[in-house]
């Protein structure tokens, strides 16, 4: 594809439904490697760095090109991945629980959990994926600062550090495009 020296001013032009902006980048050896925006995604098509695999429906015009959106990329040459750590946050906790209370079993939204660290921090223990745990608000005001053995309560599972593979980097529950999920299915 030639775009010029200059990439043409494009918009997007959506066939109905939701508008979809991002684009799965893949390893020359089909590892997918992270989310990019389409824009990043046209740009290095137009730099000859990348070859489109799956397209979006939507259209992306210009005065001068009319392309499909890329949903799925490939880098045209191998890049050696530097060892990546899934950060702790709210949303990696409830993802690694699988929005469930570690106490009770019951299904958490994202927004109505709490976390809960399983040695208090009154009694020195740290904010780190071995110590913190998704709770719903009535457990974790049970257990409050209390040892398991105290609150007489137990976990459903040892909280781990997950491994960072891409699965679980590129987490979406359900609102995965449907192209990238054969990209993602053999990861586990």
């Amino acid at each position: 594809m030639f775009c010029g020296p200059t990439l043409p001013a494009l918009r997007s032009v959506n066939k109905g439904g939701r508008m979809t902006s991002d684009t799965l980048l893949l390893n020359s050896t089909y590892e997918p490697l992270r989310i990019i925006g389409w824009q990043r995604a046209v740009t290095m098509m137009c730099l000859e760095k990348v070859d489109v695999i799956v397209s979006y429906e939507s259209m992306l015009r210009s005065m001068s090109l009319s392309l499909q959106k890329p949903s799925v990329v490939r880098l045209c040459r191998y890049v050696r991945r530097h060892k990546m750590k899934v950060s702790l946050s709210r949303r990696n906790i409830h993802i690694r629980d699988k929005g469930k209370c570690q106490y009770c079993q019951k299904q958490l939204d994202l927004k109505d959990f709490t976390l809960d660290h399983v040695t208090p921090k009154s009694r020195g223990g740290q904010t780190s994926w071995t110590n913190i745990v998704a709770a719903c608000g009535a457990c974790n005001r049970k257990k409050g600062s209390k040892s398991l053995k105290e609150a007489r309560m137990r976990l459903l599972a040892k909280p781990i550090e997950p491994r960072p593979s891409a699965q679980y980097l590129l987490s979406f529950n359900d609102n995965m495009p449907t192209p990238w999920q054969p990209f993602l299915r053999s990861l586990g």
